[in-house]
């Protein structure tokens, strides 16, 4: 049993059940490194604050009382939620580090770098956060690159004072945990030169379905920050996982390559910003074959290993090539959802088509377009509408509560737009490309994720229909019954319904829908001789070593 006295400790010494001495995020990186380093799962090393440390800098600080008053205030409406937040994290960034902890920090940071300072991630890890019923995705802080012990004690204050940032607050009172029984733990972690190399997000579960046989990776170059924002539109991949374990095999179900248009290095003072990628990585996928199934096999050794789908973040070393898994949590939409019912949508007489992107969800909405390009313009959102922004970090779970469906210009389905949608049940449609440019405020329009991977924007108010189906009540018949399917892409849709097989689909819807272009033309462009025909083309199997290959 650990020593409540503790203030900072290894990754090594801690485990998954330690959640309330060092938090979701730090417990679960000390599991991980303890039982999953022998199987091949690279963690990259650190060290963590305690809870206890934290309640320590509250107490020695005499931030309590303090603290309390604050939120009374703004419980009882006598404060906003923005002034509250200002407030509190002013009156942490003011306090002063307990002599101890601050040494403690100081001795393990220089154990990281045998007295050289080395560069850091320092990532806020709440006692209620990564839960299996709660993300609190995005909700505190994270400081890459951080070099020396100056920027580091600095950083995990700011850590400490993100417990109260708005969203944070806001997401404990939706979510019903009282703030003061939630401390906050830093992780300190050896940063992965990401920066010249990839990163990104992946689930051991399809995302919108909930298909449990399939693992979803996003990537894009450089640092991951701009997964996880929905900065950038990352490439996708889809895996097989029961047939990781054939070698003989290559169960890679897609790939579709994203636009990657700017990746987020170290500047020259080490702080971490975005530059545009060049036309040879936007034209190429981050990950090879090998790579995606590498970390795909990784992906199912973690859920194996937990009993549970996991949502994770990777990193790939620009040096070396080494891949590793630098976060895992509990996935918490999929995983809980009424496996009992099926729910469907079907748009009836849908207006012409204004854009699509990537579906998440599979419901489907109508309404009025509401623009806002930043969370400071939510005294302009009106409630009910269908939100369009460029993308969201947790500064928007306010507004986007009050939304019917959010649609965005970048993103992916591992992003912060796209988690908390699927936790609010809202039908999502992320990176459009040009949403913000393309619909205008008060337009009508009918957002429907009902169709497979794309997701599509229509003009008008169209009607919805929507089905219930409660799977028990289905009838069971000693005849086998299969799903023909016209589009491929909604295979996984419609895994749990009782037949005994899905996937028989007509050989031009596969071509139609999946392909997309006539197998001849690939195996002979040059007989392509329509110049835009052959660019479509070209742009299409960008990426792939050939045409064929594709």
């Amino acid at each position: 049993m650990l020593q409540k006295i503790d203030r900072v400790l290894d990754f090594s010494s801690v485990k998954r059940d330690d959640v309330g001495l060092v938090g979701g995020k730090n417990s679960s990186l000390g599991e991980m490194i303890a039982a999953l380093a022998p199987k091949g799962i690279l963690v990259p090393p650190g060290f963590a604050t305690t809870a206890d440390a934290f309640r320590d800098f509250l107490a020695q600080n005499d931030l309590n009382t303090a603290i309390e008053k604050e939120l009374d205030a703004l419980a009882s409406g006598r404060a906003t939620l923005h002034a509250t937040g200002e407030k509190v994290r002013a009156l942490i960034l003011d306090g002063e580090w307990p002599e101890e902890t601050a040494e403690a920090i100081r001795a393990h940071y220089r154990a990281m770098g045998a007295d050289e300072d080395v560069p850091v991630a320092v990532r806020s890890s709440a006692t209620a956060e990564d839960l299996p019923d709660a993300s609190f995705a995005g909700q505190q802080e994270t400081f890459l690159n951080v070099i020396g012990i100056p920027a580091l004690l600095e950083a995990c204050k700011r850590c400490y004072a993100s417990l109260y940032t708005d969203r944070a607050i806001s997401y404990r009172q939706m979510q019903g945990f009282a703030h003061d029984q939630v401390a906050l733990s830093v992780g300190v972690q050896l940063m992965v030169r990401a920066d010249t190399g990839g990163s990104g997000v992946m689930f051991s579960i399809d995302t919108e379905s909930g298909f449990p046989d399939a693992v979803l990776i996003n990537a894009a170059w450089g640092l991951g920050e701009n997964v996880v924002q929905g900065a950038v539109d990352p490439d996708e991949y889809q895996v097989f996982k029961p047939f990781l374990d054939k070698p003989e095999l290559t169960p890679i179900l897609g790939k579709r390559l994203g636009a990657k248009s700017i990746k987020m290095i170290h500047g020259r003072d080490g702080t971490p910003r975005n530059v545009p990628t060049s036309k040879a990585e936007r034209r190429r996928f981050v990950l090879s074959d090998e790579e995606i199934l590498t970390l795909a096999r990784q992906a199912k050794i973690i859920e194996e290993h937990y009993g549970l789908p996991m949502d994770m973040e990777w990193a790939r070393d620009g040096k070396t090539g080494t891949l590793y898994i630098v976060q895992a949590r509990p996935e918490t939409v999929q995983s809980r959802a009424d496996m009992g019912t099926l729910k469907s949508y079907a748009v009836k007489n849908p207006g012409p088509e204004i854009l699509r992107g990537l579906s998440v969800g599979s419901a489907a909405v109508a309404g009025r377009v509401s623009i806002i390009e930043s969370a400071d313009q939510i005294d302009r959102f009106v409630d009910g509408s269908v939100l369009v922004t460029g993308t969201t970090d947790p500064d928007w779970v306010p507004i986007m509560k009050r939304a019917a469906a959010i649609v965005t210009d970048h993103g992916g389905r591992t992003s912060h737009a796209a988690i908390v949608s699927r936790e609010l049940g809202l039908p999502a449609i992320v990176g459009c490309g040009d949403a913000t440019h393309v619909l205008h405020d008060e337009q009508d329009v009918t957002v429907s994720c009902a169709g497979g991977e794309d997701g599509i924007v229509t003009e008008g108010i169209s009607e919805i229909e929507v089905t219930e189906e409660k799977l028990e009540h289905l009838p069971s018949t000693d005849t086998k019954v299969m799903l023909n399917l016209a589009n491929p892409s909604a295979a996984l849709r419609w895994w749990r319904l009782p037949t005994q097989g899905v996937g028989l689909a007509r050989m031009e819807f596969v071509v139609t829908n999946a392909v997309r272009v006539h197998p001849m033309a690939l195996a002979h462009i040059d007989r392509v001789t329509d110049p835009e025909v052959r660019a479509e083309i070209e742009e299409l199997t960008a990426g792939y070593e050939s045409m064929p290959e594709y």
